[in-house]
């Protein structure tokens, strides 16, 4: 993986860049679509690459070692022959879901025992069989398995899990250097800044992870309930330690302001569920502000769903129309929603890169959030 900084606003930390890889470059800031099983639920890729243009998409270690199972992938050749898509692929280790089974499952300094929640089933996680996992999938970008800290949790807490997440990058660090790829691809392997909400620990964490000199490095950890200025904030930190030269990408994270508020500070990459889960719930974002479809105003609006859209069905159907297939529980209502929110992520990505060259980021950022805070 190559990564050339391109740009920086000359007003504020913001840039853009291109990450090459084996299945093609990114241009940054770019937000990634969640497939957490290898597929972006209920949008095909011709949609995908043609009409959102997204450029990289996402996939889950945790979701996809369950099912299908390794021994499938393995068998196709990978996740991009398994599901067709030809563009680069990221993979989160499966730390964030792992840890979320808080009852299910164990941490030692091994690694965490788990049991399945499709069937209950005991497995294990180590920093090793991670990166094992993720070179049969065949990532081109593929994350160090970490523990992803509660909020809140204490200082002592964080501290101790700082301790094994950094133990646990070394030991997967080292057995990624040892390992090749399996495919007729490369994969790129980015470590995980956490420490919670606590300046000293992001500060410890940020030198660690910077003197491992990967080609690419994560921030985690945050947008788990924290204010949305401490998040910040804790980017603030991060960013000044990171080198500049390498893309640096903030993970689960979020609303559109938060992308914005992200790039001001010098993120690179972002991926979330939210445009396509708030789509599933009738949630939209548009140029003018946010609509809840569900709401009666909607039932006789025959205009289009968002006429300075992008993508064809902004224009191809009405509010009207979309609130029926929402209420109804039609599939394609759940479909239009989610094409029409990520082919917003991936515009607002666009302007913002253009913005970004024309060293106008910062005033274009405050008028468009005046616009996209509003409930219509």
């Amino acid at each position: 993986m190559r990564f050339e900084l391109i740009h920086t606003d000359t007003n504020t930390k913001a840039r853009t860049g291109l990450i090459t890889t084996d299945h093609g470059v990114i241009e940054t800031p770019i937000f990634m679509p969640v497939g957490t099983a290898g597929t972006v639920k209920g949008v095909h890729f011709l949609e995908l690459e043609n009409d959102i243009h997204a450029q990289i998409i996402l996939g889950n270690t945790y979701h996809l070692y369950l099912r299908p199972g390794t021994e499938i992938l393995k068998k196709a050749g990978g996740l991009h022959k398994f599901n067709g898509w030809n563009k680069p692929i990221l993979t989160d280790s499966g730390g964030f879901q792992v840890f979320s089974l808080a009852e299910n499952r164990k941490i030692t300094y091994e690694g965490v025992t788990f049991k399945s929640h499709i069937d209950g089933s005991k497995h294990i996680f180590t920093p090793e069989n991670v990166v094992d996992i993720q070179r049969i999938i065949g990532a081109d970008i593929i994350m160090a398995f970490d523990e992803c800290t509660p909020f809140p949790c204490e200082h002592s807490y964080a501290k101790k899990s700082l301790k094994i997440t950094h133990d646990w990058l070394k030991r997967g660090w080292n057995h990624f250097s040892n390992t090749k790829s399996l495919y007729e691809h490369s994969q790129t392997f980015f470590p995980i800044v956490q420490g919670s909400v606590y300046k000293d620990l992001r500060i410890e964490s940020a030198k660690f992870i910077a003197d491992i000199q990967a080609e690419g490095n994560a921030i985690g950890g945050l947008s788990v309930g924290e204010p949305a200025e401490v998040m910040y904030d804790m980017i603030e930190v991060v960013n000044e330690i990171l080198p500049k030269d390498k893309p640096r990408y903030l993970m689960g994270v979020g609303t559109p302001e938060n992308l914005l508020e992200g790039i001001e500070r010098g993120i690179d990459m972002f991926d979330c569920v939210m445009p396509t889960r708030n789509a599933r719930n009738g949630m939209l974002f548009t140029s003018e502000g946010t609509i809840n479809i569900k709401n009666k105003k909607w039932a006789d609006d025959f205009s289009p769903i968002d006429p300075d859209g992008t993508s064809f069905v902004d224009r191809a159907y009405s509010k009207a129309f979309l609130r029926h297939l929402i209420i109804s529980g039609e599939i394609l209502g759940a479909q239009i929603a989610s094409i029409h929110n990520l082919a917003f992520y991936l515009k607002l990505m666009k302007q913002a890169r253009e913005q970004i060259m024309s060293n106008s980021f910062s005033s274009w950022k405050k008028n468009i959030l005046q616009k996209l805070n509003k409930k219509l």
